[in-house]
């Protein structure tokens, strides 16, 4: 990991984010692939993913739509261990998507008028969950709890065919959907599944669906950008991120290891330390050689931890740091602080933030109960991670009685006619009129 050393210069928002660029992977290349993955499947539906399904997961002649066979054989053979841990991973999710649901608010505007903000559910949304380099039965409880808690009525969900597993979607992911109720499954990977969901395809039974959500590779990020305006999408997920900030009290060997764990996702995960201690930085590098080395996926994570996305940061002081983390606005963000929980308020721009020693990203991956779908690419300044409220749109209901529409009623008229809109007028007049 390389050291960059900020210290002693004044810099705007703008050279910090140039500072530790994130990684780039021939997006502009991905965007126009994923577009004609879709395209191709909204015209050519069950053949089109066919050929998609040989081209990149070399799988051929499998079942599309996933027998309810599969699922429960699946969940038949799920190791003990492992069915604990989800389900104990879905009540947590659960109880902390409940508190994202708002309650229904009526506002008194004035005697018979009545404005009523209640939040409506969509009625059906599709779920992705990736394949490739890792098998993620946890995204299946991030993508669907919050569904079920919104009060969705329909959720279908997609994973890419296995090859090493005949044309099925990975058991373990087929499992987890078992254990929520999940029977609506499919095997489409990528930019393809974001397609089917999108425009719905007839010859397999799938309707397309209101919103969709769910991690996945450039070209999955891509494919959602192509079907905005035709549904709902969550964020452009891109390479996962950890940010740490630290000082001089923290552990350096704690804070390798959630460098480290967050590099064995891709090669072009990013991994960022904040410190105002060299000292600390120092130990930190040697640590993260040390654990690198060890680690099943030496390879992937040393290729992400030499990439110019992530590096050793030394700041000023505190103030520095916080400006920094803000700025870079990370997916994951760590903080070892000696006042941590106090300090916590002023990181405002973060996918979700960790406070403390005992609190690593990992934790939030699977059995926090907070939703590890979260925003990448600095998306957190302005976008949310997933949650219910993903599910939900705000609507306004409003109701007025005769004496209250009087009370506006020369007002509605004096902005109609200033707008050259007259017959809005009428429209408030014809209630009073014969």
């Amino acid at each position: 990991m390389r050291t960059i050393d900020l210290r002693g210069r004044t810099l705007s928002p703008a050279d910090m984010l140039a500072a530790v660029p994130r990684a780039t992977q021939a997006r502009a290349e991905a965007l126009d692939t994923a577009a004609r993955i879709v395209d191709d499947v909204r015209e050519r539906g069950e053949e089109a993913l066919r050929e998609q399904a040989e081209r990149f997961d070399r799988v051929s002649g499998h079942e599309i739509r996933v027998p309810a066979q599969h699922i429960a054989e699946a969940l038949e053979s799920l190791a003990p261990d492992v069915r604990l841990a989800l389900e104990e991973a879905i009540r947590r999710v659960r109880i902390a998507s409940a508190a994202q649901v708002p309650e229904r608010q009526i506002t008194r505007i004035g005697a018979g008028a009545t404005i009523t903000q209640r939040w409506q559910p969509v009625h059906r949304a599709g779920v992705y969950i990736p394949g490739g380099k890792a098998v993620y039965p946890s995204s299946v409880i991030m993508n669907v709890v919050p569904a079920q808690v919104a009060g969705v009525q329909q959720i279908a969900l997609a994973s890419p065919p296995q090859e090493d597993q005949g044309g099925r979607v990975h058991p373990t992911i087929l499992a987890a959907a078992g254990l929520l109720g999940i029977t609506e499954v499919y095997a489409i990977g990528g930019a393809g599944a974001i397609g089917s969901f999108a425009h719905g395809v007839e010859g397999i039974g799938l309707d397309p669906v209101d919103v969709l959500s769910g991690p996945g590779n450039n070209y999955v990020a891509s494919a959602k950008r192509a079907v905005a305006g035709v549904v709902g999408t969550d964020s452009e997920a891109g390479a996962t991120e950890i940010l740490v900030v630290a000082d001089a009290a923290a552990d350096p060997r704690l804070i390798a290891a959630d460098l480290v764990s967050q590099a064995e996702h891709d090669e072009q995960a990013s991994a960022v330390l904040v410190t105002d201690s060299p000292e600390l930085a120092d130990r930190v590098a040697a640590e993260v050689e040390r654990h690198a080395g060890a680690t099943r996926h030496a390879t992937r994570v040393a290729a992400a931890l030499d990439g110019p996305q992530s590096a050793i940061v030394l700041v000023d002081d505190r103030a520095m740091a916080t400006a920094f983390s803000n700025a870079y606005a990370p997916e994951h963000l760590e903080l070892h602080l000696e006042d941590a929980e106090a300090a916590a308020d002023t990181f405002t721009s973060a996918g979700a933030v960790f406070v403390g020693d005992h609190t690593p990203v990992s934790l939030g991956d699977y059995m926090a109960g907070s939703n590890h779908v979260l925003p990448t690419g600095g998306q957190a300044r302005y976008a949310p991670g997933l949650g219910a409220y993903t599910f939900l749109r705000p609507q306004q209901v409003i109701s007025y009685d005769r004496a209250a529409l009087a009370d506006v009623r020369a007002g509605v008229v004096a902005l109609a006619e200033t707008e050259a809109l007259p017959a809005h007028g009428e429209a408030i007049e014809a209630r009073f009129t014969a």
